[in-house]
């Protein structure tokens, strides 16, 4: 197994100043201390899980080099303003995603992205792709946050085989994207079928809201 990479030991975060967008309720532009204003009245959520290709990036504008590095690649709509806002409600993200380390420190440098997860899952780095336990648990370890607690943690991903199989084998609570056409839209079985679905990044905010309800009334 390969060593945990920790990125932001040797990445200078450059501090964020744009304005967010604020959920797909009003898809109008609002500086952070409106944001503020509107997050959850509880946080019971420990952590959000989010996969990286068709869940934040459009895997279609991916460029990469002959050792399929990614390069650069443009985001999906509502991606970054869904991190901000994440960020800005006091949420701990963890990036947990399947590819070279490389590819996912260039993608999110070049989109000024990188100092908003608080840790990172790569499989380059874990050495087991997803949907295998130890890519969810070198994410959560990091964060602390012990098996018996993973129902507070959630999970966003784009494919049903790896994301939402791996998050529900584990509790953790799972939300499928179906943005993209490229994966499998129907689950091979009860073990990918997805607690939650959405349709675009904005909308996972709608989802938190509805989790923390819940979890709020247990």
């Amino acid at each position: 197994m390969g060593e945990l990479v920790h990125w932001h030991s040797y990445f200078q975060a450059e501090s964020c100043e744009q304005s967010i967008i604020l959920s797909v309720y009003r898809p109008a532009c609002f500086p952070i201390s409106h944001i503020m204003n509107h997050k959850p009245t509880s946080q019971n959520l420990l952590a959000i899980c989010i996969a990286s290709g068709d869940t934040l990036v459009d895997e279609a504008t991916e460029v990469k080099d002959a050792e399929q590095v990614v390069l650069h690649a443009g985001l999906i709509p509502g991606a970054a303003e869904l991190l901000h806002t994440l960020n800005a409600w006091g949420y701990r993200l963890a990036l947990v995603a399947d590819g070279p380390v490389g590819s996912f420190q260039n993608i999110y440098t070049q989109h000024n992205l990188l100092h908003l997860f608080d840790v990172f899952a790569i499989s380059g780095a874990v050495g087991v792709e997803k949907p295998d336990e130890r890519m969810f648990h070198a994410a959560l370890e990091q964060l602390n946050i012990a098996p018996e607690a993973y129902s507070r943690t959630l999970m966003l991903g784009n494919n049903l085989e790896r994301d939402i199989k791996g998050a529900n084998a584990l509790g953790i609570i799972s939300v499928w994207i179906d943005w993209a056409p490229r994966r499998s839209k129907i689950p091979a079985d009860a073990s990918e079928v997805p607690q939650y679905t959405i349709k675009s990044p904005l909308e996972l905010l709608n989802v938190i809201a509805q989790i923390e309800e819940k979890l709020n009334s247990l």
